[in-house]
């Protein structure tokens, strides 16, 4: 039978209870080289904000990293400065790390994660047009048999292909498995993976996270139930690993803490307040993601909202082509200016200097 490296038990207690990984950026400098000093102030920025653990060498961290030779860097330093945070506070933190590209890429990259003591490999699976359903699991299977896989169904606007329920019921048995990042954008196809993982017989076992930045609260509320074999089997997405939190995090914190007392709570009076804030982060997102325009300023988007705090210098990005799309920088004004209650500028004003200097 083949062995599958297992999460540490707090480790496994944190992702099953649900928490906040954003999606890591990559901060660079104005010759586009990486700034290791902000590159580690994020990660401080997040963890001190009350994120569970960071997600690096994911889409928000770009994957071009691996062909300007940055993947084992970030990697690194995402992983040094978390640890040194995690052995400061006695807290429980997640490290995961994006592995990307055909079998080997992917297995060679989650080598990489797990030497530098990453807990999970969120398994991009972008470029895999013409595999089967059985060629993808086993791909899985071979990255989770170095580390615990997280699963991952992204948008086919910025690289992912459509997956059928199929392909997540037998991914769903893959013991190798700890989660599902579901970001399809897309209801019908959301459904799709929680069912599969409902109807497995380890539906206890996986820990769903939303990756739909359009419809974060909605996710983070909602349950979903499901007659199997004569039993009603509920499952709910717990947290979120999420390119939208990784700007404005202090405030998704604790969007996550509301959300996940309002389930609890049996008057649910505070699930409509939840549900009208949830609009004003979809058009929040749609600002900075540049939805409208097919997600092609996204990642310049978030660089702009760290900018203007101050987290990053620039919004530079290693592609000196990619910024901001037109009509992109006046919708993030108008966001910030609607919204003043979901930044955080304030709690990073506070901390910036701590963050960039230790």
């Amino acid at each position: 039978m083949t062995q599958f490296p297992t999460l540490r038990p707090d480790g496994r207690t944190l992702l099953h209870q649900g928490t906040v990984i954003p999606a890591h950026p990559l901060a660079l400098n104005s010759n586009r080289e990486l700034d290791p000093v902000r590159q580690a102030a994020l990660t401080k920025y997040y963890l001190a904000a009350g994120s569970g653990g960071v997600a690096v060498g994911v889409h928000t961290t770009q994957f071009a990293i691996r062909e300007v030779g940055l993947y084992e860097s970030v990697l690194r330093i995402g992983a040094e400065t978390t640890d040194k945070v995690a052995a400061t506070t006695g807290r429980t933190l997640i490290k995961v790390a994006g592995v990307i590209g055909p079998t080997a890429q992917a297995v060679a990259e989650a080598r990489v994660a797990a030497d530098l003591g990453y807990d999970l490999a969120l398994v991009g699976l972008g470029g895999t047009t013409g595999w089967s359903d059985d060629e993808l699991v086993d791909h899985v299977r071979q990255v989770a048999k170095v580390i615990p896989a997280f699963g991952f169904y992204l948008q086919p606007s910025v690289g992912g292909r459509p997956l059928p329920y199929s392909f997540w019921r037998k991914l769903a048995e893959v013991e190798g498995v700890q989660a599902i990042k579901i970001a399809p954008f897309n209801r019908y196809q959301t459904l799709d993976v929680v069912r599969a993982v409902a109807e497995s017989s380890r539906s206890d076992e996986i820990a769903l996270y939303t990756g739909n930045d359009d419809n974060i609260v909605a996710d983070l509320l909602a349950a979903y139930r499901f007659e199997i074999d004569g039993v009603m089997v509920e499952k709910r997405i717990v947290g979120g690993l999420l390119g939208h939190w990784a700007a404005w995090n202090k405030t998704a914190v604790e969007l996550h803490a509301a959300c996940q007392a309002a389930i609890t709570d049996p008057s649910g009076s505070k699930v409509l307040d939840l549900l009208t804030n949830g609009n004003a982060v979809t058009d929040s997102n749609d600002a900075f993601f540049d939805s409208r325009n097919s997600f092609i300023g996204s990642i310049a988007g978030i660089h702009e909202v760290l900018r203007r705090q101050g987290l990053l210098e620039g919004r530079w990005c290693i592609d000196p082509n990619e910024d901001l799309s037109p009509g992109q920088l006046q919708e993030i004004d108008r966001v910030y200016a609607a919204y003043p209650e979901l930044n955080d500028d304030a709690f990073v004003a506070a901390h910036l200097d701590e963050w960039l200097t230790t």
